[in-house]
């Protein structure tokens, strides 16, 4: 079945929650409730300062998010966007979800007016960095 990508809605937030648990824990982190709680409601709340999310959907189960928002740039006029966390499940790397997930993320900043999408990662994520390395081109910044 084909993945499709559509925004975090509120009857997604157990299958985010176990997404973005996986996340963390690929990262070696936790958080505490409150934090799962505050995000999953900024990711779908209409405050214009609110995270942006969206979802990688089979057989109507999310298998992959993303998370993004857009902010203020000292050097544009326009906001950019932060992508900020991205993962899909291991069963359906290499599908092509990540890369469509990436691909609504610059939609969505395109329709936005955002002239730039950029993100992170660790230099050690090797089977992230095969898509990220086609996709974005890396930059000499470093955090």
């Amino acid at each position: 079945m084909p993945v499709k990508i559509q925004p975090i809605r509120p009857a997604d937030h157990a299958a985010w929650r176990g997404l973005w648990a996986d996340y963390l824990e690929f990262y070696g982190t936790t958080v505490p409730d409150a934090v799962y709680a505050t995000t999953f409601a900024q990711l779908t709340g209409n405050d214009a300062q609110d995270f942006h999310g969206l979802v990688a959907v089979q057989d109507e189960v999310p298998v992959g998010l993303v998370h993004l928002l857009y902010h203020w740039h000292c050097l544009k006029i326009e906001n950019v966007c932060y992508l900020q966390d991205l993962f899909v499940s291991p069963a359906l790397r290499g599908t092509g979800a990540g890369r469509k997930l990436i691909e609504a993320v610059y939609a969505a900043a395109n329709a936005a007016g955002a002239p730039t999408v950029y993100w992170m990662t660790q230099d050690d994520t090797t089977i992230g960095r095969q898509l990220y390395d086609r996709v974005a081109r890396v930059t000499n910044f470093i955090k």
